[in-house]
């Protein structure tokens, strides 16, 4: 059963227009090891930096949704981590299922629905560009669109979210790709949809070098 943190919020931080509905954010993420994950800003920056702008992210990821009115799951990409930043008095813990990253997003959100939950959303745990207001204007506008989707700059997206299963958008796909956007919207021409800001996640030093909280990061460069 899910643990969530409904009864400790305060009440500055919730948006109570999604407090009556089934609503479930899905969070994609990977276990922060040396060596893996970030591996273009490795490149650029070596593996302890890379690490350590992920964990920045993983925080900034657990600020923005831990206050969030919904039940929340995080899905590790190895193992799940009984503890670390991820406070299990707020989030559902689970392994990702699959062998390619469409096939793990399908099994999760095919579990939400199985469950019960009405309206799932999921996101990375590496967006900087993304806000808890974010995720809440997401729920929102599912109340009257069965599809949302948060563009991202290099032709993927940031955030998908819906009321209904659709599994045309986790099949052909080029994940990592810059065709991504273009193939998902192609599947969801003739659904009811809404399109959020188009914002930058943070794969390269590009991403990252005018953004002053990641300058502690970078003093070495």
């Amino acid at each position: 059963m899910l643990q969530t943190n409904k009864s400790e919020k305060n009440e500055k931080t919730i948006d109570f227009t999604l407090a009556n509905s089934k609503n479930l954010l899905l969070i994609f993420t990977r276990n922060p090891e040396l060596g893996k994950g970030k591996r273009r800003l490795a490149a650029t920056l070596g593996d302890q930096a890379a690490l350590d702008i992920y964990n920045f992210l993983l925080e900034h990821t657990v600020k923005i949704t831990s206050g969030l009115y919904t039940d929340k799951i995080v899905y590790y990409s190895d193992e799940v981590w009984e503890q670390d930043i991820w406070d299990n008095k707020i989030y559902g813990k689970r392994l990702q299922v699959g062998d390619h990253l469409g096939t793990r997003m399908l099994n999760a959100f095919q579990d939400g629905f199985a469950s019960g939950y009405e309206k799932i959303v999921i996101i990375g745990s590496d967006m900087y560009d993304l806000s808890q207001e974010n995720l809440e204007e997401a729920f929102r506008v599912l109340a009257q669109n069965d599809f949302v989707l948060g563009p991202a700059e290099d032709g993927g997206y940031y955030l998908l979210g819906m009321k209904k299963l659709k599994p045309a958008l986790f099949i052909d796909k080029e994940w990592g790709t810059e065709t991504v956007l273009r193939d998902t919207l192609n599947d969801l021409e003739n659904e009811k949809k809404i399109l959020l800001k188009t914002k930058n996640d943070v794969d390269y030093y590009e991403d990252i070098k005018d953004i002053p909280a990641f300058a502690p990061f970078l003093k070495n460069r």
